[in-house]
């Protein structure tokens, strides 16, 4: 009978041998952390030369992105010999670079529609303070003249008070007046009367002191009645001077020169001034228009305060206008009278206009392209546009819209 192998341990109980597998699992888990981090590393580095990728193709254009430009209807735009694409728009290309005009005698600028005389902002009364806007006359849209009445503001009530008490004090001082004058034709007939009474009784105290100095000598008077005959003639004859006086003070000729009656005059004057003050002090409870115009924006509403922007915006939209500004290298090919196209999307057709007027003073610029590559400190003069009668009714919906203005002159650039 074949005996087992003796190296098996079928059967037998051996002791197992001990691993410890605490340090291998540790290892592992390290290693699977340290693999994330690695992979988190690459991340910025991959960012960065995507957008280095994007840029440098952008600016250098290869074929084939220069392929993928067209085929997605993309041209360059400005910045350098080999820019940064933009969307192709020929209306924003002639915005920014006026060197890009389709011909010679070509001048495009920016610019913005107004009315004839631009856009007039009215401002609350000079005076007015704080006051607060109580009644709207006008809306949006209405036509109005010089001198109509657009707003009342809320202290329409104490100005009309004042205006009242100064009327009433006319009034007075015009009653004062008349009686004065009155007074001073009576105080002169009556100092006429006094002085012929006066002399009067002069002469006849004169004569009887004559008689008493004749009788005197005959020895048939005493010397006391001849004195008291004396007394009455001198008291007669001051009596006399004193209406004369009298009379002097009303008998000036012109009773208005009289010096009652220029006090009165001169009190009835200062009412009258007053009374014009209170009438102009009532005008700035109402807010006028200053020309003749539409209504195109109302800034406040009944219980607001005017602020900086006024209480509305007023226009002659019958004719309008288009402010262009034109680069200073290309202001010299500009003449009075060149015809001008004005263009813009939400406009239904093109505008036709002439060169009504051209600035004396070069200017920073004012309006500018959207594009981010767009020059936004250039050097401009200002050209006003004057657009004819079919063109300034189809504008006068579009106040302050920016428009492109191509300028047809005679002068090549």
């Amino acid at each position: 009978m074949a005996q087992p192998p003796q190296n098996s341990t079928e059967g037998t109980d051996l002791p197992l041998e001990a691993v410890d597998r605490s340090i291998d699992e540790d290892d592992r888990e390290f290693s699977n952390i340290w693999a994330k981090v690695r992979s988190f590393r690459i991340i910025p580095i991959l960012m960065l030369c995507v957008a280095f990728g994007g840029i440098m193709g952008l600016y250098f254009q290869p074929p084939g992105l220069q392929l993928a430009m067209r085929t997605l209807d993309l041209e360059p735009g400005a910045g350098t010999s080999s820019p940064i694409a933009v969307p192709l728009n020929h209306t924003v290309i002639a915005e920014i670079d006026p060197s890009a005009t389709p011909g010679p005698n070509t001048v495009i600028g920016l610019g913005a529609l107004l009315p004839d005389g631009d856009v007039t902002t009215i401002a609350p009364p000079f005076g007015s303070g704080d006051a607060r806007v109580t009644t709207l006359i006008v809306d949006e849209g209405d036509q109005v003249t010089v001198g109509d009445t657009l707003a009342i503001l809320d202290n329409e009530a104490q100005y009309k008070a004042a205006l009242e008490a100064a009327e009433a004090n006319v009034a007075l001082r015009q009653a004062n007046l008349d009686q004065t004058r009155t007074s001073i034709e009576a105080s002169l007939k009556e100092a006429r009367a006094n002085l012929g009474s006066a002399e009067a009784a002069a002469l006849s105290a004169r004569k009887d002191y004559e008689r008493a100095q004749s009788l005197i000598e005959r020895g048939t008077i005493s010397e006391a009645v001849l004195d008291q005959r004396q007394a009455s003639s001198d008291q007669a004859a001051r009596a006399v001077d004193q209406a004369r006086a009298t009379l002097s003070r009303y008998d000036v000729g012109d009773i208005d020169t009289q010096v009652d009656v220029v006090v009165a005059a001169r009190n009835y004057d200062a009412a009258k001034a007053a009374l014009i003050q209170a009438q102009r002090d009532l005008e700035k409870t109402y807010v006028r228009a200053p020309i003749t115009g539409t209504v195109l924006k109302i800034h406040v509403r009944p219980g607001e305060k005017p602020g900086g922007e006024g209480v509305m915006n007023i226009g002659n939209i019958e004719r309008m206008t288009a402010e262009v500004e034109i680069y200073q290298t290309q202001i010299g090919n500009i003449e009075l009278g060149d015809t001008v196209d004005i263009t813009a999307n939400a406009l239904p057709t093109a505008l036709k206009g002439t060169v009504s007027h051209i600035g004396l003073e070069v200017e920073r610029q004012t309006l500018i392209d959207d594009d981010p590559a767009a020059n936004t400190d250039a050097r401009i003069v200002e050209v006003t546009v004057l657009l004819d009668d079919a063109s300034s009714k189809i504008a006068a919906r579009y106040t302050n819209l920016q428009v492109v203005a191509t300028i047809q002159t005679a002068n090549g650039s």
